[in-house]
């Protein structure tokens, strides 16, 4: 009898333990979340009375967010375009982030440089308020928009004002020398995942709210490399200095019954001097070499009567935006183009919205060509965020 007592003492003891055990336990502080955006519409172009118009088949960009602790994050973000009859895949960025104190994060991976704003914040269609991106930025621009590397980045008060500040590392652009492509001859390829050199890129972006209603931002960028062609070549110690200043205020103004939204940045790009070679009409090697100076510039202006009566009105969104891309003259790529766009918009919600705007486009030159063209576009698109 006692060894039954004894027996059954001890399985309720155990019992206890674990029980004790169970309710010491932490719930995890992990969470998965997923979110992104996505857009489709219709394009309709006409360039000097050649016609296009085109359905655009949509844009899917989940981004996937993961939260292991209150330190440590991990986020990314896949892109699906449906484009010239093909599905095209990309990783826009993958990137883990620590937090090492309150002022200050790392990251480390493929992420967005924050080379001014457009690319790192504005660029998802549900927030750029027009169905385009400005002139100078995406492909065969000259604002770099990602990176592999490490950055540090963080913000800081000062009084009733804050400075928020990124400082990073990343693998440095690659050199078009021209011997796969020739009318591209002194292009910087930003989307470089393995290095082509030993050289390393580095940049930066300090931006100063002075207002503690944070409706005003104004910031510097910086971007540069002491090497963008292959190692052992020739050019692989042509270097590259880019810059870009922007600025942002967004406001809500009684005496105009709504909000008031500017944003701007301008991007300056200079690489050293260069001798590239090119054949002649007779099929004849010849050697050229040019200023490698580009800029790009974008302004834009957007107004929403969100204090008026109609809630019709309230959900309306008048928009404009001018932009400029010129690009090294003597260069096979040599352009100077202008563009104005307008838009309407219709807010479904906070993060849904309806496009319909009309942009028109003067370019002169741009690879290899010299004349002058014109492109009138008219675009309906829709766009969320998810």
């Amino acid at each position: 009898m006692k060894k039954i007592l004894v027996l059954i003492s001890a399985i309720m003891f155990g019992f206890q333990i674990q029980a004790q055990t169970y309710n010491d336990f932490e719930p995890s502080k992990s969470q998965f979340m997923i979110r992104g955006y996505g857009h489709l519409g219709l394009n309709s172009l006409n360039t000097e009375g050649e016609k296009e118009s085109s359905y655009q088949g949509s844009v899917f960009a989940p981004i996937f967010l993961f939260k292991h602790s209150d330190r440590l994050m991990f986020e990314a973000e896949l892109e699906f375009v449906l484009e010239g009859n093909e599905l095209e895949t990309g990783l826009e960025y993958a990137n883990v982030m620590y937090v090492l104190h309150k002022n200050v994060i790392v990251r480390a991976g493929k992420f967005l440089l924050p080379f001014g704003t457009f690319g790192e914040r504005l660029h998802p269609s549900w927030i750029n308020r027009l169905p385009t991106g400005p002139l100078g930025f995406g492909h065969d621009g000259i604002a770099p928009s990602s990176g592999v590397g490490v950055e540090l980045r963080g913000a800081f008060e000062i009084g009733k004002s804050t400075l928020n500040y990124a400082v990073y590392s990343t693998n440095g652009p690659r050199l078009k020398d021209g011997s796969v492509e020739p009318e591209e001859a002194g292009m910087l390829l930003f989307r470089n995942f393995e290095d082509n050199n030993l050289s390393k890129a580095y940049g930066g972006r300090i931006g100063f709210l002075p207002f503690s209603d944070s409706s005003t931002e104004i910031g510097v960028s910086t971007y540069s490399t002491n090497g963008t062609g292959q190692q052992g070549s020739a050019y692989e110690d042509v270097g590259a200095f880019l810059y870009a200043l922007d600025f942002s205020y967004i406001k809500q103004i009684p005496a105009l019954s709504g909000i008031i939204d500017v944003k701007s940045q301008y991007n300056n790009s200079s690489l050293d001097k260069a001798t590239y070679s090119e054949l002649d009409e007779n099929g004849i090697e010849e050697e050229y070499t040019f200023d490698n100076n580009s800029n790009s510039f974008y302004a834009q202006l957007s107004y929403r009567p969100t204090m008026a009566d109609s809630d019709f009105v309230k959900k309306l969104e008048i928009v404009g935006r001018y932009s400029s891309f010129n690009t090294p003259e003597d260069s096979e790529w040599e352009e100077q183009s202008t563009q104005y766009a307008f838009g309407l918009n219709y807010w479904i919600s906070w993060r849904s919205l309806i496009k319909l705007s009309y942009q028109t486009t003067n370019r002169v030159g741009g690879h290899g060509s010299t004349g002058e063209t014109t492109t009138n576009g008219l675009f309906v698109h829709w766009a969320i965020g998810f």
